[in-house]
């Protein structure tokens, strides 16, 4: 179990804030807001209301104590960042900060943000890509360069094997597992000959990805 402190409850920071408290994480949700904090009481370990813009508040919550903290409050870029800022003086081992802009990212970066993320335009890449290729299942982007795509097996290649296929050295890709009904296969050996529904967790660079989508 890890601990995580949620600062803003919007709805980026609500579902966040649930979804970690499902999984059984400790959660500590922080908002402004009493109706938000409200909301969300009675599912997290913790709940308080409060300023996160005051670096007291933060102290006081035991802020530095907490495994990550999430900034997820403020659509101005000055919120956000002083939130951020707060929580790297304080000590937070890993800091995550909802950006809105490119320019909003580069400036949550350059005061220590450790991860920056941008929630509605990964959720649309990702519908995007599911909804142009029924054959994509889910993706998760690791980085601006590489990315790991659960994907049903081209028709293709089924049939044939990954030795046969040779897909590290044509595709610039690593098969990571193979799903086969119940079965599932991790790191399947080169002999391993793909089935019709077998489903693949890929990993690879965007764009040697993006050429695999196109089959």
């Amino acid at each position: 179990m890890k601990s995580f402190l949620i600062v803003g409850l919007g709805r980026f920071g609500t579902a966040l804030a649930l979804e970690l408290s499902v999984q059984g994480h400790e959660v500590l949700a922080l908002d402004i807001l009493e109706e938000r904090v409200q909301t969300v009481a009675d599912h997290v370990v913790h709940a308080a209301i409060g300023d996160a813009r005051d670096p007291e508040l933060l102290k006081s919550l035991g802020a530095r104590n907490f495994d990550c903290a999430v900034v997820a409050a403020g659509g101005d870029i000055g919120t956000s960042a002083l939130i951020t800022l707060n929580l790297r003086e304080l000590g937070v081992p890993y800091v995550v900060s909802k950006a809105n802009s490119q320019v909003h990212s580069k400036v949550l970066e350059k005061i220590g943000a450790d991860s920056v993320v941008f929630p509605e335009s990964e959720m649309a890449v990702r519908l995007a890509r599911n909804l142009s290729n029924g054959d994509i299942l889910n993706f998760i982007e690791l980085s601006s360069e590489y990315s790991i795509v659960e994907r049903l097996v081209p028709k293709k290649w089924v049939g044939r094997s990954i030795v046969e296929l040779d897909i590290r050295a044509k595709w610039n890709l690593t098969i990571i597992a193979v799903q086969h009904e119940e079965q599932m296969n991790i790191a399947p050996g080169r002999d391993y000959r793909f089935q019709e529904r077998d489903c693949l967790v890929v990993l690879g660079r965007n764009q040697d990805i993006e050429q695999l989508e196109r089959m």
